[in-house]
């Protein structure tokens, strides 16, 4: 069994879901592995990962608009307000979303779903550039 890890960075244009599945094929694929685990793990505290439908756009945004509903952008609910009135609600979104995540790899490439794509969920209003760390074990 071999182990490799990685870095991709990635660059949002603000608030919305990112489809990643790309970029992480790609990597895996580079690595020349035939089965084994990925783990992708975002190093922020205001946006995170997720796994969605990547068939029918209006699933993507309503996604965003029930996360506007569930923690809006009003300062008047939040004493942490320090980088804007996006701040904390940023920071409630990744809370009750992903991380991490782990997918399988059988013959060189992610084991998702028909219907599945990998997404950064950015939850802050502006363009960030997004660091995803990898580990990919497995042979």
């Amino acid at each position: 069994m071999r182990q490799v890890s990685g870095d991709l960075n990635f660059r949002t244009s603000g608030r919305g879901l990112f489809e990643i599945t790309g970029r992480l094929q790609s990597w895996v694929r580079e690595m020349d592995y035939s089965e084994g685990v990925l783990t992708v793990f975002i190093q922020h505290t205001s946006a995170s990962l997720t796994i969605q439908e990547n068939a029918d756009p209006d699933v993507l945004l309503d996604l965003g608009s029930y996360f506007d509903q569930l923690a809006p952008d009003n300062p008047s609910l939040y004493r942490h307000t320090a980088e804007g009135p996006d701040d904390m609600p940023a920071h409630i979104r990744s809370s009750l979303t992903d991380v991490s995540l782990a997918i399988p790899v059988r013959d060189g490439r992610l084991r998702l779903g028909t219907w599945q794509g990998v997404y950064i969920f950015e939850h802050r209003t502006r363009a960030h550039v997004r660091n995803l760390a990898l580990h990919l074990i497995g042979d």
